[in-house]
């Protein structure tokens, strides 16, 4: 292993292009031959890039990687997000609209709904999200993930994120809430997610956004593509009263203040008890399930590796350009990566493959992102008035994603 000016420790070749980097100047590049020794590009204080080939079994991967030093004040990290829950906008959209230096997509999400004509895709990502200490989101069930199949022993209630303390982790992110009223006190079963579990209640607020809430009552907590529910029911909660009710979920934006409450089966049973006037109480709350340490920024995705130890079962054979997080120094320091998708470099790593590179860059545990397609890195050139595209997007443009990491910095 060797050190690279204290940030990077790696037995990867290492290279960097920098002053090759103009948007998309890249296309067609072949992969870089660096020596190790080569320094990194700092692109403000506390925030560096650096380019990676990584040799991988079905040849080279070439490999973006941000160094962000949490310990430096003048850094933080927090989520991007086009400012609802269900919609989706290009990482470059979404780094400039909030000022980012730097940032990367984020988690998988209900991309499509070819199983369930008819029915609108809702853009919404897989697991929690947390912006700027507002709970945005939480969990789909595990049969209703997008993505790769799951590592045994994760859920899609897995988060990284960073705490109130300023330091980076792993945990594991529960729901917890409930619907009061005269007629009964119900679990609350999903707040602003494309899928409810079945027999529950789900909460959408004007996070969630316009899209409608259909989708929600289709597939069960096993089959993604199962039929959506026949037995359904939606109330609308406003100053803490009824307001009005409907035998399907609607759509449409969602007013400050207000909840709209949506059942299956089960839950769809209970609403029905509420009529019109009727006071309900709507709580909930993401509780933080190993350290109980608030999260000041979170999304979901799932853990590869964790104390510097793989997790068993982790893919080996399916080798793809994907994006991760790593998490180095005590929590101090977080190491964004993202594969290139120009056609040299496509093949990519598998899952066991990104968590040995993970390791080798110095990363205690490593969280994997939304990959193909999705994958993106971009940062603000020094002097630029907007960020650059700083990896080849596999599908040839940057593909609209719902949440991403970005990197902020005060100079």
């Amino acid at each position: 292993m060797t050190r690279l000016n204290g940030r990077f420790r790696t037995a990867l070749t290492v290279v960097v292009a920098w002053s090759a980097l103009a948007g998309t100047a890249l296309v067609g590049a072949a992969p870089a031959s660096g020596a190790e020794g080569a320094t990194d590009t700092a692109l403000a204080p506390g925030v560096d890039y650096t380019q990676l080939d990584i040799p991988a079994a079905k040849g080279v991967a070439h490999a973006h990687v941000l160094s962000v030093d949490l310990r430096n004040p003048r850094v933080r990290v927090d989520l991007l997000y086009p400012g609802a829950v269900a919609s989706r906008a290009p990482v470059s959209q979404l780094a400039d609209s909030r000022g980012a230096v730097a940032g990367v997509n984020g988690d998988f999400f209900n991309i499509t709904e070819t199983q369930h004509p008819g029915v609108e895709a809702t853009g919404a990502t897989v697991g929690p999200a947390i912006a700027s200490g507002h709970e945005l989101k939480a969990a789909v069930p595990n049969g209703q993930r997008f993505g790769p199949a799951l590592p045994p022993g994760t859920t899609t209630e897995d988060v990284l994120g960073v705490g109130i303390d300023r330091k980076a982790r792993l945990d594991s992110m529960a729901l917890e809430g409930s619907v009061r009223s005269d007629e009964g006190r119900w679990p609350l079963g999903g707040l602003n997610q494309y899928a409810l579990p079945e027999g529950s209640i789900g909460a959408f607020t004007s996070d969630w956004g316009s899209v409608s809430r259909v989708r929600a009552t289709c597939g069960t907590d096993v089959n993604r593509a199962a039929p959506c529910s026949t037995d359904t029911y939606e109330v609308t909660v406003e100053h803490g009263r009824v307001v009005s009710a409907a035998n399907t979920p609607g759509g449409g934006p969602i007013a400050p203040g207000t909840t709209v409450l949506v059942g299956r089966e089960e839950g769809a049973q209970q609403l029905r008890k509420l009529p019109v006037g009727e006071p309900v109480a709507v709580r909930h709350r993401l509780v933080a399930k190993a350290t109980r340490i608030p999260f000041r920024f979170a999304l979901g995705g799932y853990p590869v590796l964790v104390d510097g130890s793989p997790l068993p079962g982790l893919d080996n054979t399916t080798s793809a350009v994907r994006t991760a997080v790593g998490i180095s120094d005590h929590g101090r320091r977080l190491l964004l990566l993202a594969l290139d998708g120009a056609p040299d470099f496509r093949s990519g790593l598998t899952i066991a493959e990104v968590t040995k590179a993970m390791r080798e860059l110095g990363a205690d545990d490593a969280f994997s992102l939304d990959g193909g397609g999705s994958t993106t890195m971009v940062a603000r050139q020094p002097g630029a008035a907007a960020v650059s595209v700083l990896n080849h997007p596999s599908g040839g443009a940057e593909r609209p994603v719902p949440n991403g990491i970005g990197v902020f910095s005060r100079t």
